[in-house]
């Protein structure tokens, strides 16, 4: 196993990104069969760990950086499979079949494998440069996060409304800050859920005493020297902090494909067997848009831990001789304060959303509906909800919305 050091002057197959996608298609390849060398290259300077905990539990201090490891460090040299970290891929030649390191010599691959996800999107307004403005997708991010709370930073900004804005929100709570979150669309959680999931989980901040500001964007930011103080809405409200949070999503991470010439529009383009327009590279995870089957065709990128899982196989069995397409439904999970978030599908587009339970109740699910058809289910504290509610998903069943309100019916008798 290499940690920092020179890399090897040819893989058969490399790897780059060592997350869960690049993690998981090195797994892959071996369960596959592959005999192989294999090199994963990562800019991150820890072995494969897992990134969901940072804005949870690591952050409120409740799991050690070393329960976060994927597998430990020795099964990499068990598996033959050598790591390269704190490292970045800076250019790709695909005629040649070669990449270019941030540090060492040129590596020759057989294939290649991307799976380098996405960098935080940041802020473009004035002060964006400021010490104490903190994302929320690396160890090293969090690291100097609570550095900053065990400073005695104690008024938070969290710019965004998404899971992760949410989650930082729900654990910043907890370690007794005053949070204050600041969303641009006029209700949180507004690209991945119903109006009625969104409004469940404002409440339930604002019980917590999250002071939510909706359909305010962010004009600038102010500081004392080099240190940010505040933040200043377009409504001309400044919001005073001591350090601001940023989760407005992610950039993918593909510059070294499209400069090679791979097709790309919102990340890097990739077919049903996630391979790119370039001879014998793959690409997986936040970065890799597909055709997905469970948005009709669509073509999208899915951020989540299960879609760069599932396409790290896919690519694995490809390059293995063994070609699978990708199918895999979609799922998702999110946990803020007690609440228990699990999702399956993909509930963009839909025309009906079930209620199913009483919000109030702190345990109900919101079931999405398509041209008659169950396409998504949102579960809060409903474990069998969400277990009954994929299987309705994946049948792509056709049920009447008064029979799926009925909590007295489980789902499964549905079907």
């Amino acid at each position: 196993m290499l940690m920092n050091g020179e890399a090897p002057k040819t893989a058969d197959v490399v790897i780059v990104g060592t997350g869960h996608g690049g993690a998981q298609a090195a797994i892959a390849l071996r369960q596959c069969g592959f005999e192989g060398s294999i090199l994963m290259i990562g800019r991150d300077d820890a072995p494969p760990y897992e990134r969901p905990p940072l804005s949870k539990e690591y952050l409120a201090g409740d799991k050690p950086f070393e329960r976060l490891l994927i597998r430990p460090e020795q099964f990499w040299q068990d598996k033959g499979i050598d790591l390269l970290l704190g490292t970045s891929v800076t250019r790709i030649d695909p005629a040649a079949k070669e990449i270019a390191l941030s540090k060492g010599g040129p590596v020759r691959y057989g294939a290649l494998v991307w799976a380098a996800g996405g960098d935080a999107r940041r802020l473009s307004c004035p002060g964006a440069h400021l010490s104490g403005i903190h994302a929320v997708r690396h160890k090293g991010d969090v690291d100097a996060m609570m550095a900053d709370l065990e400073g005695g930073a104690r008024r938070v900004v969290v710019i965004g409304g998404g899971y992760i804005g949410l989650e930082a929100a729900a654990v910043l709570t907890k370690l007794d800050c005053q949070v204050t979150l600041v969303e641009a669309q006029d209700r949180v959680l507004s690209r991945v859920a119903g109006e009625e999931l969104s409004r469940f989980f404002e409440d339930e901040h604002r019980s917590h005493g999250v002071d939510i500001r909706l359909g305010e964007m962010v004009e600038s930011l102010s500081g004392d020297g080099d240190r940010v103080t505040g933040v200043k809405l377009a409504s001309g409200e400044e919001l005073p902090c001591d350090i601001v949070v940023v989760g407005i999503g992610i950039v993918p991470a593909v510059g070294p494909l499209i400069a090679a010439g791979a097709a790309a529009a919102d990340g890097v383009d990739v077919d049903e067997n996630c391979h790119t327009s370039l001879d014998d590279v793959y690409a997986i995870g936040d970065c890799a848009a597909h055709a997905n089957p469970w948005a009709e065709g669509a073509v999208i990128r899915l951020e989540s831990v299960q879609n760069a899982n599932d396409m790290a196989t896919t690519a694995a069995r490809a390059i293995c001789g063994n070609p699978e397409p990708y199918n895999a439904i979609p799922w998702f999970w999110s946990n803020q304060y007690d609440l228990k978030l699990q999702t399956a599908g993909l509930s963009m587009g839909h025309d009906v959303a079930v209620l199913r339970g009483d919000p109030a109740e702190r345990s109900f699910s919101v079931i999405y509906l398509k041209d008659g058809r169950v396409i998504a289910v949102d579960a809060v504290n409903r474990v069998k909800d969400y277990v009954q509610g994929r299987k309705l998903v994946e049948a792509r069943a056709v049920v009447d919305p008064e029979a799926l309100s009925n909590i007295d019916v489980p789902l499964k008798e549905l079907l």
